[in-house]
């Protein structure tokens, strides 16, 4: 849906977005991680024809962004991590009066504002005036009014930016609504075990530069050149560590309390062959399933200097 090839953006002697590629598929949210400073913001503002690109081409469902910035914005949405609000407004009337900015008119603007209000859980404040709501309110009214085009696009900065927990799980949970609706989705956050948990694949970005990007499982593949399995059994603990060392490509056993966790270097195939090995010598195995590893580590480990091996 969305390709992003050799992309670059300079200030002056400044290179603030360096070579970078990225395909993001339809349906697929994608986490955006960096340092502050590392490029995401500006990244997603070209991508929303807000900054013009010094060098690249970006294509949305093969039409090029930066030279058709103008009409591709009604298929794209974007949420800034810093935006503003008009105070003297209530909710209900600063989605329609964003609504009429997208020329959508009468019945048809009222049933889109009670549509997104439902959606982001805001029916009960829909004659509050804007001024009234908390920060996790407001964000997610902004993620609304980024909604009211019905984009296939979502660029969100920072969205979750100063929530409380229940905010943030509110948020999460509207992405996850908006996933199944069939929304693609861009998010950058300096909350990784969220992201881990919500997205589809993640991106990590450095000094404008394209770190690594990928599923959490490829990405832990690529950092730590194998797998992580975890191995849960009711009885036989000391068993199954042996039968588990009998096989080339599991190593570095970490046993806990009828828990094993193994690094592992095969396969798909090689996954079933250990767990039918296990079961038909016995072992009462209750789970047995890759990990998907720590973003937090990863993210640490590839912007702090050891970059130049994931360029």
């Amino acid at each position: 849906m969305l390709a992003i090839r050799n992309l670059n953006k300079r200030y002056g002697r400044f290179q603030a977005v360096s070579d970078l590629n990225l395909d993001i598929s339809e349906g697929e949210i994608f986490g955006f991680v960096g340092p502050n400073g590392a490029g995401k913001t500006t990244t997603m503002k070209i991508i929303c024809g807000l900054l013009r690109a010094t060098s690249g081409e970006i294509t949305l469902d093969g039409t090029d962004i930066i030279q058709n910035s103008k009409s591709i914005k009604e298929k794209i949405g974007y949420m800034p991590d810093f935006f503003g609000v008009y105070d003297d407004l209530k909710v209900s009337e600063y989605l329609e009066f964003y609504a009429s900015i997208y020329n959508i008119k009468g019945q048809e603007r009222k049933r889109i504002t009670d549509d997104l209000l439902e959606l982001v859980d805001l029916n009960s404040k829909r004659e509050a005036y804007v001024d009234s709501l908390s920060r996790g309110m407001k964000q997610r009214l902004c993620l609304a009014r980024s909604l009211v085009h019905n984009p296939r696009l979502l660029v969100l900065d920072e969205p979750a930016s100063g929530m409380d927990p229940r905010a943030r799980f509110e948020m999460k949970e509207i992405l996850k609504n908006l996933k199944g609706m069939g929304k693609t989705i861009i998010i950058s956050s300096h909350i990784l075990s969220e992201l881990a948990e919500l997205c589809t694949s993640i991106g990590i970005i450095d000094q404008g530069r394209m770190v690594i990007s990928g599923s959490n499982a490829e990405i832990m593949q690529q950092v730590y050149n194998k797998k992580v399995v975890k191995l849960k059994v009711t009885a036989r603990l000391d068993d199954a560590v042996l039968i588990l060392k009998e096989y080339p490509f599991v190593d570095k056993l970490v046993i806990g309390e009828n828990t094993i966790q193994a690094g592992f270097k095969g396969g798909d195939g090689e996954m079933s062959r250990v767990l039918s090995g296990l079961i038909s010598r016995g072992i009462p195995v209750v789970s047995f399933a890759q990990m998907d590893g720590n973003l937090e580590d990863v993210f640490m480990k590839v912007t702090r200097g050891e970059e130049e091996q994931w360029a």
